[in-house]
């Protein structure tokens, strides 16, 4: 069995934070870590955003990360690259973003990466939720771009749901 080690980004942290699902990336994950500019970018939200509390408890790791000259090329944000550096830097690691420009950069550069989606049908998978569907919707409504035929392709795929 594979080890499950990811490397998170704010986006996918905010917005399951937000709808209180946060919590499956550390019962999906063998491992995970969070590194300081992502930390820092999700504390520059207000003292009661759901994804500063979910992080000031959480058992993940907080990573100091070298950018890697070949992520740095692409020129994203301070987390995007943090989470692709340390991806690139430690094989075996997966980047969990949702950013276009970030996952252009992943298959780019050959990194494993996940989505927001991902992490919601590999939990519907586990049984850890009933449905999708619910918790995609609660997404879309925080916020998420997520395209609908993207959605109802994995849910058709992945889990026999029907994105409406």
């Amino acid at each position: 069995m594979t080890l499950e080690r990811w490397v998170v980004n704010a986006s996918p942290l905010i917005l399951l934070a937000k709808i209180n699902y946060a919590h499956l990336i550390a019962e999906l994950a063998d491992q995970v870590v969070v590194p300081q500019a992502v930390l820092d970018e999700v504390n520059a939200g207000h003292a009661d955003d759901p994804a500063r509390l979910f992080l000031a408890n959480s058992p993940f790791p907080i990573v100091n990360v070298e950018p890697s000259p070949m992520v740095l090329a692409w020129d994203l944000g301070a987390g995007e690259t943090a989470v692709l550096s340390y991806a690139a830097d430690n094989p075996g690691w997966t980047a969990v973003l949702d950013d276009g420009a970030a996952r252009r950069c992943a298959r780019a550069l050959g990194i494993p990466l996940i989505g927001t989606l991902a992490v919601i049908l590999r939990a519907r998978q586990a049984g850890l939720i009933a449905a999708a569907i619910p918790v995609l919707k609660a997404l879309k409504t925080e916020g998420i771009h997520l395209d609908d035929d993207v959605i109802r392709t994995a849910l058709r795929a992945v889990c026999d749901e029907s994105w409406a």
